[in-house]
């Protein structure tokens, strides 16, 4: 079970419509106490923040990575124009990152199908209405088929955020390192690729298995 640590608060009668038409999910279809993963994308359908939203009452709670937080709260606040929505930072002083995560380093770099949110819809409605990005995200879907997966990798050295996966001969880039937890990371890979020996800096990187999100 990981555990969530909620950065930012929102409140306000409509906190949850104006949710709705700023996430990648179903909003409207968060049971109360239940948490949901979420995207919130830019126009390009690349995403912002990778977020984890709860519900209690009428107010929501955002759980991201901590280091996004002035970037989101500002960008919530540049779309809410008239909304009745409050916006308020929960004290968060550290987060330890257990999962997947993108973080300001790797922020605007990925769209919700590298990241296997389109899988089983975990991450992503494709039968909501609108919200950034919503038109390139779905023209992939419908039109297009993924050409990179997020998969988890064991290693035991430290990688970091953008650092490049390649192959033997090190001269084509075949994935990027999103983050790392432990003896583990996670990176978006090319799919043609993953049956290949992946390197990182000349050194070997094991495959472990596409990556999932825990709940």
């Amino acid at each position: 079970m990981i555990t969530r640590t909620p950065v930012l608060k929102v409140s306000g009668k409509d906190a949850q419509s104006f949710l709705q038409g700023q996430l990648s999910n179903e909003i409207n279809k968060i049971v109360d106490g239940q948490w949901q993963l979420n995207a919130y994308c830019q126009h390009q359908g690349r995403i912002i923040a990778l977020m984890w939203v709860q519900k209690q009452g009428d107010d929501f709670y955002l759980d991201f990575a901590l280091d996004l937080k002035a970037v989101v709260q500002n960008r919530l606040k540049m779309f809410a124009l008239n909304a009745a929505v409050v916006f308020n930072e929960v004290d968060c002083q550290e987060k330890v990152i257990e999962e997947a995560q993108v973080t300001l380093a790797t922020s605007e770099k990925f769209i919700p199908q590298d990241l296997n949110l389109d899988i089983d819809e975990v991450g992503v409605s494709f039968t909501k209405g609108c919200y950034p990005g919503q038109e390139v995200v779905a023209r992939v879907h419908y039109l297009g088929t993924p050409k990179r997966r997020l998969y988890q990798f064991e290693c035991d050295f430290e990688v970091n955020p953008l650092d490049k996966l390649t192959l033997e001969d090190a001269t084509k880039n075949v994935g990027t390192v999103l983050n790392q937890v432990k003896s583990r990371f996670f990176a978006v890979l090319k799919i043609a690729e993953k049956d290949n020996t992946i390197f990182i800096n000349n050194q070997p990187v094991k495959l472990l298995e596409l990556a999932n999100f825990p709940s």
